[in-house]
Formats: C-alpha cells, sequence, structure tokens
C-alpha cells in the first residue's frame, strides 16, 4: 500500500486527512516540521500533504528541503483561504499543487491520484534515462584494437566540452553510437538528442525538417512545425551523412551555427537557439570541397574535433568481442557461444556492411538456431564462401600451410564447384572455368576428382 504523509499542527486536520485516505493509502501523521522531516527520511512517502502555517517552522522551509533531499516526492501544500498567494508562491518553488481549507474530499482524492501518477511518470523517465545512459556509455562502445583505444580516449576528452565534432567512417561503423556517447556523457545528457539522417530527407522538406515552418508557409502546411533545430535547444544535434545537404542548405546551417538564431520557413520572428552539433559522413568531404558541392567555411565550422572510425575489417581482433556482445544482446547474457571453428569464418569475413551487418547475422543466427554453441553449419553460405579464401590466404601468411598446398587446394575447391554447377558435364565446366576441356581432364586426373562422383 502507498504511504503518505500529512503534516498539520492541528489534530482534527490529522484525523480528517486519515479518515479520507486511510482505506486506499497507508496515512502517516506529523504534527510538526521536525516530526515530518524525521518521518520524510525513515518512512520514505510517496505523497506529502504539508500544511503552509506551523508552529515550529515555517512549511515553505520544509518544502524547500524536502524537495533538496526528495525532489521526487511531490507536495500538496494546505493553506487556508486568506493565504492563497502563499500557495501560489509554493508551487513556483515545486510544490505540486495546494489546497485551500475548508477541504472538498473528491477533490482531495482526485488531486493525490495525479500527484501520485506524476511521480511515478517521472520515476519512469528517470529510470528510462538511466538505461540510456548505460546504453551509450563508454563500456558498451565495444572494441580493444589500438584504433578503438584512441577513440575511447578522444571521445572521454571532448565529451564535456561543448566542440563541434566530425566523425568520419563507413556506414555500419557506428557513428550515431559515438555521437550519443558523447551527449550522454556531457554536461548536456539531460536535455535532447535529435538525429537526423540528411540522405533520407528529400531537399525538398530538408529546410522545413532542420528548421520547422510557420503555418501557411508553403501548400501542405497545415500548422506550424517545430524544426530539429529548435527541438534540440540545449541538447545536441546530430547530423548523419551531412554532406548530402545542398549548398544552399548548408549555408542556412552555417548561419544558424554562427549566429545561434534561425527563422523558420514562412517566418519572420528571430529563434535563438542553444545546439552542440555533431555531423557525420561517410564520404571524403575534402574532395567534395575541391569538387564545389560542400562549402568550405561549413567543413571548417564543423570539423573541430575530427574522428574516424574504422572499418570492422581493419580491427578484426573486435570482431570475437563484438559477436559475443551481440549473442548476449539477442539471446540472452551466456545462454550461447560462438565455437572456434565458426569464429574463424566470423573474423576472416570482410564485413562490408561493418558492426551494423554483424549485428544483423548474429541477431539472424539466434533467431533460426536452437543450438547452445553456434558452429560453421550455423553461419550463412555467403560467409563461408568468401571467407574460405581469407583462411587460405591466412593460414599461408601465419606459416600453417605452404604456398603450394594452398594453391592446390584453392584450384581443387574451384574444379569442384565448377562441375556441381554444370551438373558434371566437363565441356559446361570447361567454360565457366574458360579452360580446354583437356587441360580441366589434366588437372582432374592430378588431384584425383572424379566425375561424375562415385557413390
Amino acid at each position: 500500500m502507498r504511504k503518505i504523509l500529512i503534516v498539520d499542527d492541528e489534530l482534527s486536520v490529522r484525523d480528517s486527512l486519515r479518515m479520507i485516505f486511510k482505506k486506499d493509502y497507508q496515512v502517516i501523521l506529523a504534527g510538526t516540521c521536525a516530526e515530518a522531516w524525521e518521518k520524510t527520511q525513515s518512512e520514505e512517502p510517496e505523497l506529502i500533504f504539508l500544511d503552509i502555517i506551523m508552529p515550529d517552522k515555517d512549511g515553505m522551509e520544509l518544502l524547500r528541503e524536502i524537495r533538496g533531499s526528495r525532489p521526487l516526492t511531490p507536495v500538496i501544500m494546505l493553506t487556508a483561504t486568506k493565504t492563497v498567494k502563499t500557495g501560489v508562491e509554493a508551487m513556483k518553488m515545486g510544490a505540486f499543487d495546494y489546497i485551500t481549507k475548508p477541504f472538498d474530499v473528491e477533490e482531495l482524492r482526485v488531486i493525490a491520484k495525479k500527484a501520485l501518477e506524476s511521480r511515478d511518470l517521472k520515476m519512469d523517465v528517470r529510470r528510462l534515462q538511466g538505461e540510456v545512459e548505460q546504453q551509450y556509455s563508454f563500456d558498451n562502445i565495444i572494441g580493444r584494437s589500438k584504433e578503438m583505444r584512441e577513440i575511447y580516449a578522444t571521445i572521454r576528452q571532448i565529451a564535456e566540452k561543448n566542440s563541434t565534432v566530425l566523425i568520419h567512417g563507413e556506414s555500419g561503423t557506428g557513428k550515431e553510437l559515438v555521437a550519443r556517447a558523447i551527449h550522454y556523457n556531457s554536461a548536456r545528457k539531460d536535455r535532447p538528442f535529435v538525429a537526423v539522417n540528411c540522405a533520407a530527407i528529400p531537399e525538398t522538406l530538408i529546410e522545413s525538417e532542420l528548421f520547422g515552418h510557420e503555418k501557411g508557409a508553403f501548400t501542405d502546411a497545415q500548422s506550424r512545425r517545430i524544426g530539429h533545430f529548435e527541438l534540440a535547444h540545449q541538447g545536441t544535434l546530430f547530423l548523419d551523412e551531412i554532406s548530402e545537404l545542398s549548398l544552399p542548405t548548408q549555408a542556412k546551417i552555417l548561419r544558424s551555427l554562427q549566429e545561434r538564431e534561425f527563422v523558420r520557413v514562412g517566418g519572420g520572428k528571430t529563434i535563438s537557439v542553444d545546439v552542440r552539433l555533431i555531423s557525420a559522413t561517410n564520404k571524403n568531404l575534402e574532395e567534395l570541397m575541391a569538387k564545389g558541392s560542400f562549402r568550405s567555411d561549413l567543413y571548417y565550422r564543423i570539423n573541430v574535433v575530427p574522428l574516424t572510425i574504422p572499418p570492422l575489417r581493419k580491427r578484426k581482433e573486435d570482431i570475437p568481442l563484438l559477436a559475443q556482445h551481440f549473442l548476449d544482446k539477442h539471446a540472452g547474457p551466456g545462454k550461447k557461444k560462438i565455437s572456434p571453428e565458426a569464429m574463424d569464418i566470423l573474423v576472416a569475413y570482410d564485413w562490408p556492411g561493418n558492426v551494423r551487418e554483424l549485428e544483423n547475422i548474429i541477431e539472424r543466427i539466434v533467431v533460426l538456431t536452437n543450438a547452445d554453441t553456434i558452429g560453421p553449419n550455423d553461419l550463412p553460405s555467403s560467409l563461408k564462401t568468401t571467407s574460405q579464401v581469407e583462411l587460405i590466404k591466412r593460414d599461408v601468411l601465419d606459416g600453417r600451410i605452404s604456398f603450394e598446398d594452398a594453391e592446390r587446394d584453392f584450384e581443387q575447391d574451384i574444379i569442384l564447384e565448377a562441375l556441381k554447377r554444370s551438373n558434371y558435364v566437363q565441356t559446361r565446366a570447361a567454360d565457366l572455368l574458360r579452360i580446354s576441356r583437356r587441360i580441366l581432364k589434366y588437372k582432374m586426373d592430378k588431384y584425383g576428382i572424379v566425375s561424375p562422383p562415385e557413390n
């Protein structure tokens, strides 16, 4: 049962409120501010009714102390009609509401219910915020490679600062994850993080999306729209694929950053805004500048702190960590593992889709595989086909097999695959390989390949 604390120096008032609430709540009573403070700390009530006029201390002072120690606990002030002004002042200090004596019983119940619902909502918001901060903590940017350690160090160094950041990296490398980590480890973490994929918004709508518009600004503008810059006020605006913006839009963004203000489309009022800008691109902006498709003044404005996220193929030592991390994420911690043979295939693959592709593959495996240990046969064939060459190459370079043996294995695999595709018709297989049938037959005899295979 939820706890309510009633604080009033009049015994009759305390008894009346106890009778009203005792059916639905556990009611705690206090006749002085000192007693109320002690019970606030020991009983941890979820709602407090507090009289403004108390004998031992001003109720307003106790309100201030409660707000300092228990900011999520709603306080409803009790006031005589002649002190309504003081009740309003109490709300400015953080009281949830105030009620004048004599009380309306139904009004009391309704306000108490609303106050507790407000508290529950604030608790949920705080819990979710904690989960978000944990999700985007430094610990969740997985990797122990030298390149990733350098990125961790840079993020820690710049998070608390207000500098603009430009993140370079191929698609799927985790640029937005890094941007969120910077935001949620900065002083702006309690304010909005607004992400915009510039490549996904048509050129005709981009200005309206970024800066908003007034009603009637264009044919479909049936109401005012708040843009992303305004939504990110006092927080962080993340512009992904900023290279996709047109030159006129780049000019407007530059002005907004320099002047810290903008005007909505179709509007005349200047709106001040305070945002930290983090941009990302998978293209070489310096090359685009040379071609005239990206403004040099905007480039130098957003490139204060550059960060480059390496592709997954350049940090293969991170693949086992990432693979197990995604396996725990989608299957549950410790419920599945990846065999050494399957991990070799994952490490050998080039991952053109980078970390995003790896997570998608792991999630697919979790959905389609019941085994506790993921083996090579559980992996998509595209990974195994592509990675076989890489495995052979790595075995040669690591000294496990000779170059001649690797050449033989590779040639033998290709001939077998060509025969399978041609239904073991040697002439067609030779055409696939672009060699003569005589050379194909010579190599088949050399490697002991029988066509068709014997049962």
